[in-house]
């Protein structure tokens, strides 16, 4: 490498953002990419095998650093305050960085599904962390709750995740207010089905949606 420079994960991720915002589309190749940067092609396989992988990273990261804040903020707290805190800083993330983030995530589902591998393997192992068993357990839900599968409750809030996803992608009000009643709406009505009182909280986010034509 020239100039002393520090070449990691972040550096890469960083020239490469910068790039995008300026350019609006990706480098013609990681051969130039890394010559404008003042490194070695195959330094950059050290770190990425692909500049999608670099995309990919970037949403992951996002996220990855919004569970770590949780963690540190709300270590005794419940299951659905994590979870809700969770989405608020994840999207208050995403939100900072909303160029980038539309840009990586375009207007093809197919490019969004590959972009989100790994955020779907890092949203799941937070799920993974949570303890939802004060909710499986409660005698008076129903026996089909109790059927619910670890695999399919995932399966449901991955999702949901994707849902709020596309719900700020389209977001127009001020501060993007409305994605974050969607999140705490969506998850409130989905603690209340489990704990077997649904029908107002349904009946309120059904209201919602219908009022934003969802």
């Amino acid at each position: 490498m020239e100039n002393n420079i520090s070449l990691n994960q972040d550096f890469i991720i960083d020239r490469y953002v910068a790039y995008l915002l300026n350019n609006g589309d990706r480098p013609k190749n990681i051969f130039l990419f890394a010559k404008e940067n003042e490194f070695e092609e195959h330094e950059f396989y050290r770190f990425f095998s692909s500049f999608e992988h670099v995309e990919k990273e970037i949403i992951t990261h996002f996220f990855n650093k919004s569970i770590e804040l949780v963690n540190e903020d709300l270590a005794e707290s419940s299951v659905k305050e994590k979870l809700l805190n969770a989405y608020f800083i994840f999207f208050e993330n995403l939100t900072i960085n909303r160029s980038i983030v539309l840009q990586i995530l375009g207007d093809h589902k197919g490019r969004s599904n590959k972009v989100l591998v790994g955020l779907k393997a890092s949203f799941l192992s937070f799920l993974d962390s949570l303890d939802f068993k004060e909710f499986q357990g409660i005698e008076h839900n129903s026996k089909t709750l109790h059927q619910i599968t670890d695999k399919s409750r995932k399966t449901a809030m991955w999702l949901h995740l994707l849902s709020v996803l596309q719900f700020w992608k389209s977001d127009e009000s001020p501060s993007f207010e409305k994605t974050d009643l969607y999140i705490e709406k969506t998850i409130d009505t989905g603690f209340e089905i489990v704990e077997n009182t649904p029908l107002k909280k349904v009946i309120d986010l059904g209201k919602f949606l219908l009022k934003e034509k969802l």
